[in-house]
């Protein structure tokens, strides 16, 4: 097995940024290789009992305008009108087609629940930190996003039973920038016990 130093993995961890959509540059497909290495470095997360827990489902093209429809009009159907936004409408429309590749992440439970269901959100969660330092490694951009629309959005995900939607994970390439990394010291949340 070749080594990496642990240099290199501490870089690539302190350099890894959420990357909005609205940075992201137009028209540059992701190639579905990375994307693929992308999802097979998310397949080797840490999972309790090895229930691997992670689904994906992988959106290009149409399909991220259809996301956008999607997004924007839950928005525009449960905010009356005097809390309805035309900038947050239009963001949630055009920010899946400014992607090259929006990635649903899911949750699978185990159906025999022989763990918490926290645990199997957590292995998600070390997946989609698989995914966004892969990303990182290749500078593409990423963005895990939480809209409220998930919750309700199994029927046209096609979720089945078992599975639900923990978010949306963008992916596009931009134009290299030095963003600053925002991080209170360690030690604020560090307690040692040697005794």
């Amino acid at each position: 097995m070749d080594s990496v130093s642990p240099a290199a993995i501490s870089a690539l961890i302190r350099q890894r940024r959420a990357i909005f959509p609205k940075m992201y540059l137009p028209n540059r497909p992701i190639a579905e290789e990375i994307i693929r290495e992308v999802l097979e470095n998310a397949n080797w997360a840490p999972t309790h009992k090895l229930t691997q827990p992670w689904r994906f489902r992988v959106l290009q093209g149409s399909a991220l305008r259809r996301l956008g429809e999607f997004l924007a009009n839950h928005y525009k159907e449960k905010n009356p009108s005097d809390q309805f936004s035309e900038i947050t409408y239009n963001k949630l429309l055009t920010n899946p087609q400014r992607a090259a590749a929006v990635v649903v992440l899911i949750m699978q439970r185990d159906p025999a629940e022989s763990l918490p269901e926290w645990e199997e959100i957590a292995a998600v969660a070390c997946a989609v930190q698989n995914m966004w330092l892969t990303c990182t490694a290749y500078g593409i951009g990423a963005y895990w996003s939480t809209p409220s629309a998930i919750t309700t959005a199994d029927k046209w995900l096609g979720l089945e039973p078992g599975q639900r939607c923990l978010g949306l994970f963008y992916m596009g390439w931009y134009d290299p920038i030095d963003l600053p990394g925002k991080r209170t010291p360690i030690e604020d949340k560090t307690v040692w016990i040697n005794e």
